[in-house]
């Protein structure tokens, strides 16, 4: 008698490339420049815990997309008394970044920076646009806002 071993499950390319389990991490705050530290903080923890190690090319272009979309939730989306919100979402091999503020009126669009070397910001999404795979924006469903996002794609 001989016994034979079911077949070993075919992988699609998605699932050969699945780096990450589903992670998730979502947190309100304060429209304030210390807020905006804050989120870049936690989010450089949790993207260490899920395996983006500090100091990686990865874990770096995620904590400066993190730290531009929180900057530019409180410097163009701030409302008096209303916080924004930091997710990330970690699914197969990209990490999503979402920051939403309350401001729906002033959308986000990417110009070019002045002549001027010293003009202070204006870069915010240049960089986000360079250092992720792609962006973009929607507007909230749940109230007034938007919600600007950016994924990265780690390859395993």
């Amino acid at each position: 008698m001989t016994s034979q071993q079911p077949p070993l499950p075919v992988r699609s390319a998605r699932t050969a490339r699945t780096r990450f389990a589903w992670h998730h991490f979502a947190m309100r705050f304060s429209s304030t420049p210390r807020g905006a530290r804050l989120a870049r903080h936690l989010a450089g923890e949790r993207l260490d815990a899920w395996g983006v190690p500090y100091g990686s090319d990865a874990h770096d272009a995620l904590t400066l997309t993190v730290a531009e979309l929180s900057s530019n939730a409180v410097r163009h989306g701030h409302v008096s008394g209303r916080d924004f919100r930091l997710r990330l979402t970690a699914e197969g091999a990209a990490i999503r970044v979402e920051v939403t503020d309350t401001r729906g009126e002033r959308l986000p669009a990417v110009t070019e920076p002045a002549a001027s070397a010293d003009q202070d910001g204006g870069r915010g999404l240049l960089l986000v646009a360079a250092h992720t795979d792609r962006w973009g924006w929607y507007p909230c469903a749940d109230g007034p806002g938007k919600t600007v996002w950016a994924v990265l794609d780690i390859s395993p």
